[in-house]
């Protein structure tokens, strides 16, 4: 079952925050994470059903740090399209 802890950020980019302008929402949550479940969050928590929501798996970054190789963690992104006139005011900047 979803929950909001699966959500770990939105995000605030300059791509992002000029897609916001359009009522569209950039989320990162962990991989389990699925679309009627971020659909079930996004109406149960903030009272908003979302018109459009697409998906996209992201693979971590392999990264060295002091000679040891290491990789971040996956997530995926969800962008959330909102119905017209629709705002999220904890989301806001």
């Amino acid at each position: 079952m979803a929950d909001i802890t699966d959500i770990k950020s939105i995000l605030y980019t300059e791509k992002t925050l000029g897609m916001q302008e359009n009522g569209v929402i950039v989320v990162q949550t962990s991989t389990r994470m699925t679309k009627p479940g971020l659909k079930e969050v996004f109406r149960e928590y903030f009272g908003i059903i979302p018109n459009k929501i697409n998906s996209l798996n992201q693979d971590g970054k392999k990264k060295k740090f002091r000679g040891v190789s290491g990789k971040q963690n996956d997530f995926k992104k969800f962008y959330v399209t909102l119905p017209e006139g629709a705002q999220i005011e904890s989301l806001a900047v």
